[in-house]
């Protein structure tokens, strides 16, 4: 997909997410999950400028979503100020947001002809949905406006409880 079919699949998967924590009062996890994901949304495919890494290679696998969970995972437990009840909180939010935001990344590019290999190094199979083509605008478009819609609901959904 295009950047504008990931930030859109990225929003769409997210939303779920987002209308949970807004229900549960926790607005501030919710928000930074948000920029965290939507930063996050196009990562994998810094491989087009790292040299020896092929395209939808090593960064298009959930090996990779795992390993920046990880690390954005470590790096909260090493913010400095963070008052030691709020370091775990902090870490696991770190963690499913990095791995959810590389996931939601590999989910777009498997609705292409192209697919990914998720399970790589482990295999080299890959998984397509083939349902479009990266480049197809309407479909970019209509994710995006999907994501958009979606993350709407998600924040009117919990006023409504």
């Amino acid at each position: 997909m295009y950047r504008t079919g990931h930030y859109g699949v990225s929003l769409l998967l997210y939303a779920p997410v987002l209308a949970g924590l807004l229900a549960f009062g926790r607005s501030s996890a919710a928000l930074a999950g948000l920029l965290g994901v939507l930063a996050l949304a196009r990562v994998p495919d810094w491989d087009h400028r790292v040299p020896g890494l092929t395209h939808r290679g090593s960064t298009h696998t959930l090996a990779f979503a795992w390993l920046v969970g990880a690390l954005l995972a470590a790096a909260a437990l090493a913010l400095p100020g963070v008052t030691p009840g709020a370091r775990v909180p902090l870490a696991a939010l770190a963690l499913f947001v990095g791995t959810y935001g590389i996931t939601a990344h590999l989910v777009a590019d498997a609705l292409t002809p192209s697919g990914v290999a998720l399970f790589w190094p482990l295999t080299s199979k890959r998984y397509s949905l083939s349902l479009t083509t990266a480049s197809n605008r309407l479909a970019n478009a209509s994710l995006l406006a999907l994501g958009v819609f979606a993350t709407a609901v998600a924040v009117v959904l919990p006023i409504q409880l």
